[in-house]
């Protein structure tokens, strides 16, 4: 059976890498009620209301309150057959015309077809109101999970978006084929565990994934593809990179060091988390009337990849646009994108409690991109878990703010407010050098502040990441494993962002790989854990034979025998 989806399909059903609102599940297929909500549905997704790409419908797969139910049901060929036959003749009733990719799959040993409407060139589309008759017709969008008619501000809104193609699905017209990389291309494929990999022609799968697209008589890279697969996007996207800039502590505010990350846009935006996830330094106090350690970090480092990650998404790549700027301050830090949100937010949404509406996304393909590498989550959850983690690490709240005319937006994460009085009473004249040695400094001071450097914080943030893996074995709930996974990742990376014996730091890489593995994340970010823990692990025969063993399909219920140190 030919691979046609460019997105692994069991990570399509546990909606790894896909919003829920663009997923529809319908456990069997029938000609009449079915074939109506698949055709309206399929209109939605076209329409693509807030550029989100577009959806996927799955026949053969039960749900419960939007969760894919194991095993799937599946349908018998015939049903298969007649479902792509059915579907083909009624979208030529959408208007203007439209088709899907349907890709017959077999999960699980049970026969199901995945319909894939991306979002369309030529929105917006209306469909019939009954497969019989002279119903009428509507045009439909997707809100949340539903599909619904689109009327008063809604309709206004999606006739605004008429033959409006975002600039990052567009074809890149000057460009030749050949500025992708097919290498490119199929390390992201690898990432994602694409099926894909299996087809030979780079054209082939340049079309498939919507990378490129056919103009006149020869094929031309679609932007998307340029930024995520291209040498250097900068050639066709000036700005496409990230600035950072570290400020000197006294009063003096002079630069200390710039950095510039290139390259494609995952590339860049991972080089930009890893440098981060160094500057954070970490404070550790014992407390008389307490049996444990207080501790916190100067910036968490799930605060400013989220922003990081959310500048990338929602930026502008059109144009002469600015880099997105990072400023390092000893007070601060300010993440800042070029030009400010889309119209329709205001600085009201972004508050604690806020919603940000459902306007139309500025890059429908970068943000699809990002959640199928998991480094973007689903739409509006980013903010809130700013807010979430700041708060949980003790640190004043983030701000958000653009100006009048939307030219900018700006991201300030407050250092912790200790953090801040050290900095203050012990390092007006000291400027950072290298940041190993100023991070050292930082920690050493202010283990001598507290009198010891106590690691009983360290221990509990351990054991306490192992039991959260150790739960997920026994759940079957997606969303629970989901939710227990991401604590256990934030607990790995606070004690990674701590000053602690190497030991520390390469069993908590370690850990992290699996959690890694468990939330289907990019083999490259696996893989970087993996070298950072073996490196750090020299003297540790234990953790060098878990290593030796991580490629086993058994190793993590192995595992939980001898994670504990």
């Amino acid at each position: 059976m030919p691979k046609i989806l460019p997105i692994n399909v069991e990570d399509l059903l546990r909606a790894h890498g896909v919003e829920s609102a663009r997923l529809e599940f319908k456990a069997a297929w029938n000609r009449g009620p079915t074939a109506l909500q698949v055709l309206q549905t399929i209109c939605a997704f076209a329409n693509d209301l807030q550029n989100l790409n577009g959806g996927y419908i799955i026949l053969g797969v039960a749900e419960i309150e939007g969760v894919a139910v194991f095993p799937p049901e599946g349908l018998d060929a015939k049903e298969i057959e007649d479902a792509q036959k059915r579907i083909r003749g009624r979208c030529k009733t959408l208007d203007p015309p439209y088709q899907p990719v349907m890709s017959p799959e077999v999960v699980d040993r049970k026969l199901i077809l995945v319909i894939w409407a991306p979002g369309s060139d030529t929105r917006p589309h209306h469909a019939p109101k009954a497969l019989q008759g002279k119903a009428g017709r509507e045009y439909y969008v997707r809100i949340g999970n539903e599909t619904l008619p689109a009327r008063g501000d809604i309709l206004r809104q999606l006739l605004s978006l008429t033959a409006k193609v975002p600039f990052d699905d567009r074809r890149a017209a000057d460009a030749p084929i050949e500025k992708l990389r097919i290498e490119r291309v199929r390390e992201f494929l690898r990432d994602i565990r694409s099926s894909l990999l299996e087809e030979q022609d780079a054209l082939e799968i340049y079309r498939r994934m919507r990378i490129s697209s056919r103009v006149n008589d020869h094929e031309v890279p679609r932007n998307v593809g340029l930024l995520f697969f291209s040498e250097n996007p900068e050639e066709w996207f000036r700005g496409a990179r990230i600035e950072i800039v570290r400020f000197a502590a006294d009063s003096s505010g002079n630069v200390i060091k710039e950095k510039v990350f290139r390259g494609p846009v995952q590339h860049h935006l991972l080089g930009s988390i890893d440098y981060l996830r160094d500057f954070s330094a970490h404070y550790s106090e014992k407390l008389e009337d307490r049996p444990k350690a207080e501790g916190w970090v100067s910036f968490p480092l799930v605060a400013m990849r989220e922003a990081l990650v959310n500048a990338v998404y929602h930026r502008s790549y059109e144009g002469e646009p600015e880099p997105i700027k990072v400023y390092l301050y000893p007070d601060c830090i300010e993440v800042i994108s070029y030009p400010g949100p889309v119209p329709g937010i205001e600085l009201q949404h972004l508050q604690p409690g806020g919603s940000v509406p459902p306007v139309p996304a500025r890059n429908r393909r970068i943000g699809e991109l990002l959640k199928e590498l998991g480094l973007a989550e689903e739409r509006g959850t980013g903010i809130p878990k700013v807010y979430r983690v700041m708060e949980q690490n003790g640190s004043p709240p983030p701000s958000f703010d653009f100006d009048e005319s939307r030219t900018y937006f700006r991201v300030t994460l407050p250092a912790h407010p200790e953090f801040v009085a050290i900095v203050g009473k012990g390092f007006r004249a000291w400027k950072f050098r290298s940041w190993p040695s100023a991070r050292q400094q930082i920690a050493y001071r202010s283990f001598e502040h507290s009198g010891m450097a106590d690691y009983a914080d360290v221990r509990e943030l351990y054991e306490n990441a192992i039991k959260k893996i150790e739960e997920t074995y026994d759940l079957n709930r997606e969303n629970a494993k989901y939710s227990l996974l991401a604590e256990a990742r934030e607990m790995l990376e606070r004690i990674l962002q701590m000053d602690v014996p190497r030991k520390n730091h390469a069993w908590a890489w370690f850990h992290l790989a699996r959690v890694l593995r468990q939330q289907r994340s990019p083999e490259t970010e696996i893989r970087y854990a993996l070298n950072r823990a073996r490196d750090l692990a020299y003297g540790d025969s234990r953790l060098i034979r878990n290593l030796e063993r991580f490629s086993q399909p058994t190793l993590d219920h192995s595992l939980r025998r001898n994670s504990r140190k």
